[in-house]
């Protein structure tokens, strides 16, 4: 099975509204067409999703043009950062590169970037169960995952056996890159689509 996983795209930022709430903006909707007409994006044999809505718009639309349906888990939502809730853009690249810089401290009471990798490598593996126990998946089929470009980051180096390290976070929202689910071999690295 081949393994896509999937940064949503653009987003609307609004202070007032708790981020796992915002939706897309206008630019990211236009993104996701470029996403749906991917071959592998149309011929899913799964789909799975973080709980926030701007990645489950991002999966709404691949099980739109692949027939299937939503399966959500909350664990693939992204690092728990309600500690801080919303913080500008400057100040919010400086807590990131903090986050990746030292997994194992909280950064103003964010979750761990170690402990948000196990969650997401726990959640990861209850996906890949589920889409080998679904009928009609074949064994060769593609599971898409719609999650956040920060837990993509945190799987991608538990996939390379790598430490956690931010030169391996998504250029920009609304990237992907696949891995093998037998030999857990990542293909490439991010791209945007």
């Amino acid at each position: 099975m081949i393994v896509h996983v999937v940064s949503h795209p653009e987003v609307l930022v609004d202070p007032a509204v708790p981020v796992p709430e915002w939706d897309l903006s206008p630019a990211g909707y236009e993104r996701l067409q470029r996403l749906t007409a991917l071959p592998w994006a149309r011929s899913a044999a799964f789909v799975a999703s973080s709980a926030e809505r701007k990645a489950l718009r991002t999966a709404q639309a691949v099980a739109a043009v692949s027939g299937c349906a939503v399966h959500v888990d909350a664990e693939l939502g992204e690092n728990d950062r309600s500690a801080t809730g919303f913080v500008p853009p400057r100040e919010f690249e400086v807590l990131a590169d903090a986050f990746f810089a030292d997994p194992g401290r909280s950064v103003r009471g964010w979750e761990t970037a170690a402990d948000a990798q196990r969650r997401v490598v726990r959640a990861v593996d209850r996906v890949l169960e589920r889409a080998r126990g679904v009928a009609g998946v074949p064994e060769g089929g593609g599971v898409v995952i719609a999650t956040h470009g920060g837990v993509g980051t945190l799987l991608q180096c538990a996939l390379r056996g790598a430490a956690i390290d931010r030169r391996f976070d998504q250029p920009g929202q609304g990237s992907w890159y696949s891995f093998d689910a037998s030999t857990r071999q990542v293909h490439g690295g991010w791209q945007r689509f």
